[in-house]
């Protein structure tokens, strides 16, 4: 059944109908000047602040408590809306992508206008290249990280906005940029393994000893990407260490638990988590030409696709949780899927289609969740829109490129 907040001629999956999409949600975020309520944000209340800040089980509770609310409580609690340098990032990749499929001059001003807004929001202190983090205080039960705290997972994704700029526009600087990043991956990311055959990087530059899937695969491909694009291969073996590390440690049904050892966190085998792995491997192999791992990469497909979405497109938390169904892993899977449209027919498209009935309001924003009883109708910029706004334009893109045989090849 359609959403009766969705207007039957938005639902679909043809390209007209997703350019509509993607246009609405790109005008609704920069409206709001592409500040939101962020997931984990509770601490930037004041209130809460000041309630429940001074202790490490307290301040769980406060970020926990507002997270799994059923309603947005953030406007009550008095939580500002802020800058998330990862949306920023992401945002900045819609409209790279946006470009590629319109030509218009606007839409690439509009991606670098977000890349200059980025150098300005760095984090700030003395740290071994350029690094980024989250506008909040972040307690975890592993780590506690003050506001603008940098870490390799914002870092990594910023970074991906930068190289794209690059192979779009040629400037060297977006280039640089990356390049000084490494610094920060290298000199401030704690080592938690380091043999001939793998190297595996913390989270943050913090007394934290977990071990984080996706992390050191994130930094691999970012570090691949920077040594294919300036002719520099005194990091590549590095990055296909990180790597190295990530696929070694594959089930073998092709799932990745969160960390190694799973015991170390709730999270198991997780929808977006996953997509993450995949995708900067698709990335690495790319950007190396070394495709040793490419039957890794499939069985990881495989069950990514068939543990981890319904057969209607709708994304599951984890392969053996169903609900809630959240918005970020629909667009994560659109962005992988899109890829695979001759291996999985269909399945980036149900999962567009589900998006569009179930999850978009008109106006141009998404919904966070969908639980088995009742909807989270409230938008997280960074969580909701910045991905799916990165998911429909990859998705146009992916489908421009499959019509157009000789643009088949375009990284």
């Amino acid at each position: 059944m359609v959403s009766t907040d969705t207007p039957a001629s938005l639902v679909g999956t043809g390209r007209p109908q997703l350019e509509s999409v993607l246009d609405r949600t790109l005008r609704w975020s920069a409206a709001q000047g592409y500040r939101g309520w962020n997931k984990h944000d509770g601490l930037n209340s004041p209130i809460l602040r000041l309630l429940f800040g001074w202790s490490k089980w307290l301040r769980l509770v406060a970020i926990q408590g507002v997270m799994r609310f059923p309603t947005n409580i953030r406007p009550v609690l008095l939580v500002p809306k802020t800058y998330n340098p990862k949306g920023l990032a992401l945002f900045a990749q819609a409209w790279l992508d946006r470009f590629r499929v319109d030509q218009k001059r606007s839409s690439l001003e509009n991606a670098e206008r977000l890349l200059a807004l980025l150098m300005h929001l760095r984090s700030p202190g003395s740290w071994g290249g350029y690094c980024w983090g989250y506008h909040y205080p972040w307690q975890d039960p592993g780590f506690y990280a003050p506001t603008n705290t940098p870490n390799a997972v914002v870092t990594a994704f910023v970074c991906e906005a930068f190289l794209d700029a690059y192979r779009v526009t040629g400037r060297r600087d977006y280039l640089e940029t990356v390049g000084a990043a490494l610094g920060f991956f290298f000199q401030d990311l704690k080592v938690l393994k380091d043999t001939p055959d793998e190297l595996c990087l913390g989270y943050m530059p913090l007394p934290m000893t977990m071990r984080v899937m996706d992390v050191s695969i994130l930094i691999a491909a970012v570090t691949a990407q920077h040594a294919a694009l300036a002719n520099d291969e005194s990091r590549r073996r590095d990055a296909c260490r990180l790597a190295n590390y990530v696929v070694q440690r594959q089930t073998a049904e092709g799932a990745w638990f969160y960390t190694d050892p799973p015991s170390d966190s709730r999270i198991r085998h997780d929808n977006y988590h996953t997509g993450f792995i995949l995708d900067a491997l698709c990335r690495l192999m790319g950007a190396t030409h070394d495709h040793r791992w490419q039957q890794i990469y499939w069985r990881g497909l495989d069950f990514y696709a068939k543990r981890l979405f319904n057969i209607d497109g709708s994304p599951r938390w984890m392969s053996d949780v169903d609900y809630p169904h959240d918005i970020h892993g629909a667009a994560q899977g659109i962005l992988t899927f899109a890829r695979h449209r001759d291996r999985y027919p269909g399945l980036a498209e149900r999962t567009v289609r589900w998006t569009l009935e179930r999850m978009y309001h008109p106006e141009g924003r998404f919904y966070y969740q969908e639980t088995r009883r009742f909807k989270k109708r409230f938008t997280l910029l960074r969580w909701c829109n910045a991905w799916t706004a990165r998911a429909f334009s990859s998705y146009l893109r992916q489908v421009r490129m499959s019509d157009t045989p000789d643009r088949k090849g375009e990284s």
